[in-house]
């Protein structure tokens, strides 16, 4: 048996080898929470509603081209940059729906996924001893970027308003100090499923032009929202488009997170040193896919919008399931998450017996803070599976009340 070791989070993982050889900047961090959950999922035989990825493939013809573009050779090293063609899609998406203006040439770059966009940003534009907001509960991966950075993460709470989250502006600008160089900010929100105001975002806007701060906006989810919700791309806010960069990618907008295929849009300064970090951590994605996905932009936004309604019937099967097993949900008003609260006990040890006794796996939300008290009794699933599959699922969570 591998000794368990206890992450910053309170998270027990287990370890082969010892923390010694490990940098001091990431000892904190032991093995994902996502790893985790999944591996005594697959163990248990238990239904995966941790981690976040489809059980569906993305449209048909996205993928036909895929495999065009293997069998006929496109597989060497693509531009630098990235595919032209997905280049100027992903230019021409942002001018139609958001008439902000990116030059596909200079100030928009094809990244490894939205992960590796959002940690060549920090790893580009924020120094050793520079501080970094994130809007707590926030997603683990910003946390690994900025100690990359040798930066100082300062990590401010949302504020729950009415069942749901959004930015606690008075909070984020008590936390502004002269080291700090950057907020990164998540909306639709990953793990609580919220979607900020935009007269939240506006504020948040408001801190980072006093105060000359970047902004690190992460977009992933912005083609799945509910409930006749709208998308704010904070590039687009007065006075944000030249201190923004924005990232986003294909994986949860086309069903294909398996192909790490996203980007990141800035104006040239800033893009440029992104790409400074960028080249020496990849130097290029996986060429195949780009004009695949460069097509699905293009081409594919009915198969999306359809997509998109049929996750909101999914949040309602699973939301029905956790109110009938005797939890109280969140309001879930994007991405594929939706939080519920288990009352007086603690997330973790909750998320390791739902897996054993129940067959059904979550993540505690605890694993994305750094004041884990305020969110030890919340815990996030994710509904972005068959109908099939959260219909069983719902049967299991019948068990709950037996725990």
């Amino acid at each position: 048996m591998n000794p368990l070791r206890t992450n910053q989070w309170g998270i027990k993982y287990s370890s082969c080898m010892s923390n010694d050889f490990v940098v001091s900047r990431l000892r904190p961090f032991g093995e994902t929470i996502f790893a985790t959950m999944t591996q005594r999922a697959v163990e248990a035989g238990a239904i995966n509603l941790g981690q976040g990825f489809p059980d569906e493939d993305g449209p048909r013809r996205m993928l036909e081209i895929a495999s065009e573009q293997i069998l006929g050779g496109n597989n060497q090293y693509s531009a630098g940059r990235g595919d032209a063609s997905l280049r100027a899609a992903v230019a021409r998406d942002h001018l139609e729906r958001f008439d902000l203006e990116y030059n596909p040439d200079s100030e928009v770059l094809i990244t490894v996924g939205a992960t590796e966009a959002i940690t060549a940003t920090v790893l580009g534009l924020v120094e050793p001893g520079d501080e970094v907001i994130v809007l707590e509960p926030y997603y683990d991966a910003y946390a690994a970027a900025i100690a990359l950075a040798g930066a100082t993460r300062v990590a401010v709470p949302l504020q729950e308003v009415e069942n749901s989250w959004d930015v606690d502006v008075d909070k984020l600008h008590a936390a502004v100090t002269k080291k700090t160089r950057m907020i990164i900010v998540n909306s639709p929100h990953n793990p609580t499923g919220s979607v900020f105001s935009k007269k939240a975002l506006k504020q948040l806007a408001g801190v980072a032009r006093a105060y000359d701060l970047l902004v690190l906006s992460d977009e992933v989810y912005e083609h799945l929202v509910f409930d006749d919700q709208k998308h704010v791309s904070v590039a687009k806010l007065p006075g944000m488009w030249d201190r923004t960069v924005t990232v986003s990618s294909a994986a949860k907008t086309f069903n294909v997170t398996g192909w790490k295929t996203g980007w990141a849009l800035a104006p040239e300064p800033l893009l440029e040193a992104v790409l400074k970090a960028k080249q020496f951590m990849s130097y290029v994605g996986a060429t195949p896919f780009q004009p695949a996905v460069a097509h699905a932009i293009e081409h594919e936004q009915k198969w999306v919008s359809k997509m998109s309604k049929g996750l909101e019937l999914k949040r309602d099967i699973l939301r029905t399931a956790l109110d009938k097993a005797g939890l109280k949900t969140h309001d879930s008003m994007g991405t594929y998450f939706i939080v519920a609260d288990i009352g007086d006990r603690d997330g973790a040890e909750f998320c390791f017996e739902l897996i054993e006794k129940v067959g059904v796996a979550a993540i505690p939300v605890q694993a994305f803070v750094d004041h884990p008290k305020k969110w030890s009794s919340k815990v996030r699933f994710a509904f972005c599976k068959k109908e099939e599959t959260l219909r069983e699922a719902a049967e299991r969570l019948k068990g709950i009340k037996k725990l």
